[in-house]
């Protein structure tokens, strides 16, 4: 499990990535994770979430991925009814587009 620090800057959401080389836009969370990461801060500006790939604890939520999307270089997971899209952000920080996501905010 890892900790991840989402903010969000003049109405957009942003993952913390330290690491990253390329450029802030393609940090952007869109498609459905900036409404998911509303919800998650309770409408604030940052969210603090732990993340696991591996198995999932008992008081974690779960994106299914769905689809990957080529094209968009991305991959289509669902939170129930949501569709939610991330892109290949998702890749490097996993090294793949993993099947489930577990999530709980910190």
């Amino acid at each position: 499990m890892k900790t991840y620090t989402f903010n969000k800057e003049d109405g957009n959401w942003y993952i913390d990535l330290p690491e990253w080389q390329e450029s802030k836009s393609a940090l952007q969370m869109v498609a459905g994770a900036d409404i998911l990461l509303d919800e998650l801060s309770n409408n604030q500006t940052s969210v603090h979430l732990s993340i696991s790939t591996k198995e999932k604890p008992a008081d974690y939520t779960t994106l299914k991925k769905m689809i990957n999307t080529p094209v968009t270089g991305g991959a289509l997971y669902h939170l129930g009814l949501k569709p939610i899209w991330l892109c290949d952000v998702t890749k490097f920080v996993f090294g793949e587009f993993p099947q489930k996501i577990h999530f709980k905010v910190i």
